[in-house]
């Protein structure tokens, strides 16, 4: 019989339980985003906003009306929603859904972060050059493609996320060819048109909740059998 841990503090035997939680979630955060490719979406995000700079100081242009000039610019844009929307593709499919109860919450932290850098990168990207629209309206275009790319990773799978905002740009471009006014065509609208931005940011929305609440299809959406 032995007296030893008699005098410890109290609360002492919770400290190193509650620094394990805290080091496990820490770890279990790290390997999701290395599961989705985060670092190298980063990457690849900050080169399309270095890309950006080099089209607006390099005065690239193309010639002709409203949907030339906004070719270069969304463009970029698409890319940068496409690599946000692919990143929601996981390697482990029904085995991660049915062990992972902080799934949700990962997918939404990961979409959000990954949607804030590409914000971040192409915002400094325009800095100090001639962007159609200004910020105001790049952060609006960048949110409704994203919000495309993530609800085409839900419906199609992450693999296909692309597609959104790329089908997206294609029907932007013949509208802004064709004077379209509609707020769907938000990079048609002024930055400040309420309209768009509602339709833009909706759909970014609904694009957060789907890939939340399900993910993306082909990262498994029930539980594996027991």
């Amino acid at each position: 019989m032995t007296a030893a841990g008699i005098h410890r503090p109290p609360g002492a035997g919770h400290a190193r339980p509650a620094s394990r939680r805290a080091l496990a979630t820490l770890r279990l955060a790290w390997l999701y985003l290395v599961s989705r490719r985060a670092l190298a979406a980063v990457a690849l995000l900050v080169a399309l906003g270095a890309l950006l700079w080099a089209a607006l100081h390099g005065n690239w242009s193309v010639a002709g009306g409203a949907a030339a000039r906004q070719l270069i610019p969304l463009v970029i844009e698409t890319g940068a929603a496409a690599v946000i929307a692919v990143t929601t593709f996981g390697p482990f499919g029904d085995t991660e859904r049915a062990t992972g109860r902080w799934l949700p919450w990962l997918r939404l932290g990961t979409a959000v972060l990954l949607t804030a850098a590409a914000a971040g990168a192409l915002a400094a990207g325009a800095a100090g050059g001639h962007l159609p629209g200004g910020s105001l309206a790049l952060l609006r275009n960048l949110a409704g493609m994203t919000g495309t790319g993530l609800l085409a990773s839900a419906a199609l799978g992450g693999a296909f996320g692309w597609t959104g905002p790329m089908a997206y740009w294609l029907i932007t471009e013949g509208a802004l060819a064709g004077a379209w006014t509609t707020p769907w065509i938000w990079p048609a609208r002024p930055a400040r048109d309420l309209g768009g931005a509602l339709c833009a940011y909706g759909v970014f929305a609904a694009g957060i909740v789907a890939v939340t609440l399900l993910g993306a299809r082909d990262s498994g959406r029930r539980p594996a059998p027991e």
